[in-house]
């Protein structure tokens, strides 16, 4: 036998194994991971969103508030949209079967939490941590509104919200305060001087615009994208109420400098003003069962911007309601829960007017409002004569607010709307007030033929 080159061999040998690695390769690629690998890939998440910036924000918060007890639920509107179109899936999802990200990986700048504030105990020490897991968060706090009438209180400051970066996306956590009337309130978000303004960009936030108030919650836990957390259980509902959560507070400061010259504290004014909120509440609870919206309106209203209360002089409770939410089974509710009908007045396509009667003879007045293209209006009838009145405003839109520890609409642009019915000098009470003559915004408004009266005035 020639001799063979050593060479020639090791140059065989390595050309072999590398063949043979090239094949185990191929070998994986094409009929091992195809059996296995995909789904080591899903689990992990790498092909399907799971390492996204976003998911990698929220799956960090929702590790760091679960291991701190804090109390949040999420509220983002685009996310609890997407999860109420395919709400029924996503309820029976189980922890760890997501193999896509759905929800959380939809690319933007927020993600949007709530947190209830009265059941959280370690603010400063979730603060510290959250810093510590590479979260940069943005605390802001402002005076508690509800303290502004007590000198003691006044400028205490409360959190209101959080701002938690991580990487470029953030989570925006909106703390939701308990009010009297059982219903969650949020603050606006302003930044003070020293703040950052770059720090995100907070004209893209879908909350703190404006304070607003929300319907209590009951939560539901799910899984989201692999990650568990509460939301709403009727998002349905908390998404109808973000766009008309808007809330304006009583003025609580000038309520006091009122009540410091023209407090009135004999019994009868306090008996009114205790059987006056009990109407109230009564006739609240019995509209929002018919689901009918309805505001403070009149004197009620202006009680309510000027003195924080009701005025105990006006002998009786006024609402105002929208005649496209008139619904024809009212005045029977109103008489099931004991409030009998005293008189009515036009007809629905024309100033309809609702009385019904309280006990120690406190009326409750309900004036339906009519929209023209540049105003709105309520009508009035005169008993004896038949005679109609016109009632005009500028338009307005609805806000909420506390009033006899109830949550409750008043016109949002307040000042114009009463300015409307009782003038500029509507800070001074007026105690002698003529419905068809005082008003600087009533209008004769013609007659009622004489054939109609027993349609259009109605007495009981």
């Amino acid at each position: 036998m020639s001799r063979i080159n050593k060479n020639v061999i090791l140059a065989l040998l390595t050309l072999t194994s590398s063949a043979f690695l090239l094949f185990q390769l191929y070998y994986y690629k094409h009929y091992l991971s195809a059996k296995n690998g995909a789904g080591l890939s899903k689990s992990k998440g790498s092909q399907n969103g799971f390492d996204s910036t976003q998911w990698r924000a929220v799956k960090k918060f929702i590790m760091l508030t679960s291991n701190q007890n804090v109390p949040v639920f999420l509220i983002d509107p685009l996310i609890l949209e997407l999860i109420n179109k395919d709400f029924e899936q996503v309820k029976n999802t189980s922890h760890g079967s997501t193999s896509e990200c759905k929800f959380f990986c939809v690319p933007r700048d927020f993600t949007a939490f709530a947190l209830w504030y009265h059941l959280w105990k370690n603010e400063e020490g979730w603060f510290r941590i959250a810093e510590n897991m590479g979260f940069q968060c943005l605390k802001i706090e402002s005076k508690d509104p509800r303290l502004d009438g007590i000198d003691s209180l006044s400028g205490t400051e409360i959190p209101l919200h959080y701002i938690c970066r991580l990487a470029n996306h953030a989570i925006h956590l909106v703390v939701f305060h308990e009010r009297n009337g059982n219903y969650l309130w949020h603050g606006h978000l302003r930044l003070k001087g020293h703040m950052d303004r770059r720090f995100v960009p907070f004209r893209k936030l879908q909350f703190g615009r404006y304070p607003g108030a929300f319907d209590r919650p009951e939560l539901q836990q799910i899984t989201v994208d692999g990650l568990e957390v509460f939301i709403p259980k009727d998002p349905v509902h908390f998404l109808e109420e973000i766009p008309h959560s808007r809330f304006i507070e009583c003025r609580y400061k000038e309520a006091r400098a009122f009540f410091q010259y023209l407090d009135d504290n004999t019994v009868e004014a306090m008996t009114f003003r205790k059987n006056a909120k009990e109407l109230l509440q009564l006739a609240a609870k019995t509209l929002k069962k018919l689901g009918v919206r309805f505001w403070l309106s009149s004197g009620t209203c202006l009680g309510w911007y000027r003195q924080c209360n009701i005025i105990p002089y006006s002998k009786d409770v006024d609402l105002g309601i929208f005649i496209q939410d008139y619904k024809s089974d009212i005045i029977s509710a109103f008489q099931d829960v004991g409030l009998p009908l005293k008189h009515k007045f036009g007809k629905v396509e024309d100033s309809l007017e609702l009385s019904f009667q309280g006990k120690d003879d406190i009326k409750l007045d309900i004036f339906f409002f009519y929209e023209e293209t540049d105003h709105m209006w309520n009508g009035g009838t005169q008993a004896k004569t038949g005679k109609k009145f016109k009632y005009l405003f500028p338009k307005f839109t609805l806000c909420w607010t506390e009033f006899v520890d109830m949550k409750i609409h008043v016109p949002c642009e307040t000042v114009e709307y009463i300015e409307a019915n009782y003038g500029k000098s509507w800070k001074i009470p007026v105690k002698t007030w003529d419905w068809k003559r005082s008003p600087p915004n009533v209008r004769p408004n013609g007659i009622w033929p004489i054939s109609e009266w027993d349609e259009v005035i109605q007495l009981y």
